[in-house]
C-alpha cells in the first residue's frame, strides 16, 4: 500500500523574504503560490522559488519541523539551509523551479 509523503518547504519570495509551510504535495503547492492562491503572506511576493523542503511519512513530524524552523530567524534559517540541503534535494528543488518558469 502506497503511503502519501508529507513535506515541510520554504519558499524564496520575490522580496527575498522567505516563507515556510507544510504540503502533502511539493509540486502543486508551488504551483498555487505562484497562482496568488496560496497563503496570504504569499500572494503579495510572487513568483516564489522552492528553497528548500524536508520529506516525512506523518503529518505530525512535517507539523513539527514547520513549527521549529518558523521560529528560526532569517539567518538561522539560512544556516539551517545550507547545513541540511544535498545535492539530492538541490536537484529536485531545480526541476521543481524550472517548472515555474
Amino acid at each position: 500500500m502506497a503511503y502519501k509523503m508529507h513535506y515541510t518547504y520554504i519558499v524564496k519570495c520575490i522580496d527575498n523574504t522567505l516563507y515556510t509551510g507544510y504540503t502533502t504535495d511539493i509540486k502543486r503547492r508551488i504551483k498555487t503560490h505562484n497562482r496568488k492562491k496560496g497563503a496570504k503572506y504569499t500572494r503579495t511576493r510572487t513568483p516564489v522559488e522552492l528553497y528548500y523542503f524536508e520529506e516525512f511519512v506523518d503529518k505530525s513530524s512535517a507539523m513539527k519541523k514547520e513549527y521549529l524552523l518558523k521560529q528560526f530567524d532569517r539567518k538561522t534559517k539560512i544556516k539551517y539551509v545550507e547545513k541540511n540541503l544535498d545535492l539530492k534535494k538541490r536537484e529536485f528543488i531545480s526541476e521543481i523551479n524550472r517548472g515555474e518558469k
